[in-house]
């Protein structure tokens, strides 16, 4: 993206559709006063755009001109995170149905925007029992997108050291389970941050060389795509809620132009744009889990039946070549859209 000086989070930029918010930011990036209101915001669902290297938002609901920055795109495709198939508790006693009906959500976008791709940033699994696989493989390759590819959550790797998920949806990466690609343009870079010290996640010496040099090759003109399971930002330390040498990965990505970042793990929408690079992190398909400092600790979180629909989701993301920019829509299950 397009540098700005913006160091505010992502919710607290100016909207063309609204007054312009003062952020109070704590140490940890995160505006406590607007959280709860830009979680309902992504319930309806959210399209973020930059534009003049200025990050702004409206509803899910595409005026004639959206329609036609959509059309002009060079390709979508879709992030889905945290199924946790194979839990049972409270928070969500059928987890395959919601997953099913992310899926279902993801095969209703028509053509032209069909995903070209579908990205799982992790937590497939809620225990990497070989029958949790088999159903999250059986459900998701049902999904309308030109191609999938996974990188693995702790709940994925924890039981086995990765074995079995790099059997199902590791093969052909590097090391632990990282690897790149580059798709009409833009540069994709999967990675295993799931190697934990105290509960952070971490990428690991041999990680951050690999990735060193992935990007040295590369023009600073290039869009770059991270993806993995635990946020590469701090979100939320005393909760694990970040990468212990995320910092480090992140300095080697100041010199390109175009730099997006999508996480999971954390089971809610979070934004934040700094400098280059915007940060995202989806909503589950399982089960929400309380915002950062909200309850004692983290951990599936319960919420009335007739609302756990609206926030679970799915991030739509949007790629307009002429601008080298990602517009992302994220959308509960409960919309029909």
């Amino acid at each position: 993206m397009k540098n700005t000086q913006d160091r505010n989070s992502a919710q607290d930029a100016a909207s063309t559709d609204g007054p312009t918010k003062t952020s109070t930011l704590s140490p940890d990036g995160i505006d406590r006063r607007n959280f709860l209101s830009c979680m309902a915001w992504a319930g309806t669902g959210l399209l973020w755009t930059i534009s003049g290297g200025v990050p702004t938002s409206k509803l899910f609901a595409a005026t004639d001109t959206d329609s036609r920055n959509m059309r002009a795109s060079s390709f979508n495709f879709v992030q889905i995170s945290d199924s946790h198939i194979g839990f049972n508790k409270a928070a969500n006693q059928d987890v395959t149905g919601t997953l099913k009906l992310a899926i279902s959500k993801i095969n209703r976008i028509p053509l032209p925007d069909a995903p070209d791709l579908l990205l799982h940033t992790g937590d497939i699994t809620q225990s990497s029992k070989p029958a949790e696989f088999d159903t999250a493989q059986q459900i998701i390759q049902t999904a309308r997108a030109g191609a999938t590819f996974y990188v693995p959550g702790e709940h994925d790797t924890a039981s086995d050291d990765d074995v079995l998920y790099r059997e199902r949806f590791g093969k052909g990466t590097i090391g632990n389970g990282w690897y790149s690609f580059t798709h009409k343009g833009v540069h994709f870079i999967g990675l295993n941050n799931v190697l934990q010290i105290d509960a952070m996640g971490r990428l690991g010496v041999d990680q951050l060389a690999w990735l060193k040099q992935d990007l040295a090759s590369l023009s600073a003109s290039t869009p770059i795509v991270i993806f993995a399971h635990i946020p590469l930002w701090m979100v939320y330390p005393d909760w694990g809620w970040g990468t212990q040498d995320g910092a480090e990965a992140l300095s080697y990505l100041k010199r390109f132009g175009s730099v997006t970042v999508l996480n999971g793990h954390i089971h809610q929408v979070v934004q934040k744009v700094e400098g280059n690079v915007a940060f995202h992190t989806a909503a589950s398909t399982a089960f929400p889990q309380p915002a950062p400092g909200a309850a004692p600790s983290a951990g599936p979180m319960v919420v009335p039946a007739g609302k756990l629909q609206s926030v679970l989701g799915v991030s739509k993301v949007n790629f307009i070549a002429r601008h080298s920019h990602l517009a992302i829509v994220d959308s509960s299950l409960a919309v029909k859209a």
